[in-house]
């Protein structure tokens, strides 16, 4: 078996292997050699089977994990495994599912069920199937220390977090997914790696000071060094499109991705995983999340954009959230001046800034989307594992909304005109919350994420006792899906109203709408009612106390409603869909 590593500064490196039942703990350390064709790379041949550990030795320094290593058993601190060279035995055939006319399901395996594995959530598969969503969006699964986090601390890109299942694990849940119908798509982060556990500095130029982020120095992608940064982010990429038949990926902030070279890592990325769908004849998509509100993160390569398929639209979110709670703190205040005004607007140009001025940033921000974009390009949500977590107590929706508001926030979403999303748990108004919780196994990482997390909400007005603390084991337990609840009122009636949603969607709206078709209305002064029109469908939202004439409801065949037939009044807190 080749073992190979990339490692320019080292003048001497060797290979450690650990052969399974093997009578000598330590293993046997073979040196290698300079790869004559790939400069800074070194090679050796070894009889190696799956399951052997192996690691690297730099100079004189301590054996290090494998940088792409496609499994770390005993954590990141650990030396990596053989893989297995077979392929995997898929049972059921995929032909795989684009984002046009995508349902987008975001999940976080180890909350999603108490026991926080691969296999506990693929028996939890069949809600996804019967709700309506058609793909699972998994939050991060590289390795991070401990055995519960959000994923974002990861430091292995090319392995699976072992406490849920590992590799195996994950082949297993994808195959389970595709099974009941379900697409997967992962969320990988390229814009940093976690502060503990991360060996890459030791093996060479992956970072640069030349650039810094909330993080640290910044992902080497432009810095001497950089051809081949590029390609381990971009190998790992596509490792998991391929490897385990994912179908997507959810590109975490990319914005924090610095890159001056003339082209950009994620139009290099687009243009691979086009080819890679090409040769596997099936879709394949890149979701970003981006807080440019850039136009060109999905415009087509050939037009000078970025070529992704996808992004995050936090601005929709923002105003839906601003007109649901009137919270205006932060990022907010600018949304919340005229709520329904900035849904309306984002509904159809999906920035709100768009070379508007941000208050909260204290610039100009943004810039105008083509209306001939496709709809589907922008995912609309009211709720995220950031847009519930990163708050001091992580509370929901639910927390502070009647179920009939909740209800309207769903029909926007659902029913509107960009691809919709579900935080897991959202479709029954789930009373549990989702908190922000960490395992660090090092005292001192643990109480500096403490420390820094109560000392953040502390500028907003929280004592530090009411803050969570993200070590404690119970902050995790507590952001656990109650399975208990969606037989429950009246959650149960919510999951029914998603249910019915999702079904009209899938049988009345129109994948290929573009923001130029959209049209929205609204209510006179004091009114708090919005109706938006995109192909066939019609959804219509009394979000005020009062009733409302709603004279777009006289026409059309009423497909979904949270009350009787009124004609063209709608009640408060009330939604109808329909098909004109």
């Amino acid at each position: 078996m080749l073992f190979d590593v990339w490692a320019p500064r080292a003048d001497r490196v060797a290979l450690r292997l650990v052969r399974r039942g093997a009578d000598d703990p330590a293993g046997a350390y073979l040196p290698m050699e300079p790869d004559p064709a790939r400069p800074g790379w070194w090679r050796a041949q070894a009889a190696a089977t799956a399951g052997d550990r192996y690691g690297f030795v730099l100079d004189d320094g301590p054996v290090r994990p494998d940088p792409r290593s496609r499994r770390q058993p005993d954590g990141p601190e650990g030396l990596s495994a053989v893989p297995d060279p077979g392929p995997p035995a898929w049972r059921h055939p995929w032909p795989g599912r684009g984002l046009p006319g995508a349902v987008l399901y975001e999940l976080h395996v180890g909350t999603f069920t108490p026991e926080g594995t691969f296999a506990a959530a693929a028996h939890r598969l069949a809600h996804l199937a019967e709700l309506g969503v058609t793909h699972v969006q998994l939050m991060p699964l590289s390795p991070f220390p401990g055995r519960h986090g959000w994923g974002y601390d990861g430091v292995a890109p090319w392995a699976v977090h072992e406490p849920y299942g590992g590799p195996d694990g994950l082949r297993a849940f994808v195959d389970a997914a595709h099974g009941h119908g379900l697409g997967v798509v992962l969320d990988v982060v390229h814009n940093h790696l976690g502060p503990a556990g991360n060996h890459l500095p030791a093996f060479g130029p992956y970072f640069t000071e030349r650039h810094h982020t909330p993080w640290g120095a910044a992902v080497n992608l432009d810095a001497p060094g950089s051809d081949e940064v590029r390609a381990y982010f971009l190998g790992s990429a596509l490792a998991f499109l391929r490897d385990y038949r994912l179908d997507g990926l959810r590109l975490d902030a990319v914005h924090a991705l610095a890159d001056t070279r003339a082209e950009h890592f994620l139009a290099e990325l687009s243009a691979a995983v086009d080819a890679l769908a090409a040769e596997l004849d099936r879709p394949l998509f890149l979701i970003a999340e981006s807080d440019r509100n850039d136009p060109r993160t999905t415009a087509p390569r050939a037009a000078g954009g970025l070529g992704l398929h996808g992004q995050w639209n936090d601005d929709f979110h923002h105003a839906l959230h601003t007109a649901l709670t009137g919270e205006a703190q932060g990022y907010y205040a600018d949304f919340a001046r005229a709520p329904l005004a900035a849904l309306a607007k984002t509904l159809t140009g999906a920035f709100f800034h768009d070379g508007t001025y941000s208050t909260f940033r204290g610039r100009g921000h943004g810039a105008p989307v083509p209306p001939d974009t496709p709809a589907h390009r922008f995912v609309g949500y009211a709720q995220t594992h950031d847009q519930v977590g990163n708050r001091a107590l992580g509370d929901r929706l639910a927390a502070s909304l009647t179920p009939e508001l909740a209800a309207c926030a769903a029909a926007l979403v659902l029913c509107g005109p960009f691809t919709p999303m579900l935080f897991m748990g959202e479709e029954w108004g789930a009373g549990t919350p989702w908190q922000y919780f960490t395992d660090h196994p090092d005292p001192g990482l643990a109480d500096a994420v403490r420390t820094g997390r109560r000392r953040e909400f502390a500028e907003h007005g929280w004592s530090a006792d009411a803050v969570p603390d993200p070590q404690d084991p119970a902050t995790r337990d507590r952001s656990c899906l109650d399975w208990s609840e969606p037989a429950r009122a009246p959650h149960a009636r919510l999951l029914e109203w998603h249910r019915r949603l999702l079904a009209v969607r899938r049988r009345h709206a129109d994948p290929g709408v573009r923001l130029r078709d959209v049209t929205v209305r609204t209510g006179g002064p004091g009114q708090r009612w919005l109706t938006v029109r995109h192909g066939a469908l019609l959804v219509a939202v009394n979000l005020g106390d009062a009733d409302a004439d709603v004279p777009a409801l006289a026409h059309g065949t009423r497909l979904a409603a949270t009350h009787g037939d009124a004609g063209t009044r709608l009640p408060a807190h009330a939604a109808v869909v329909a098909r004109v």
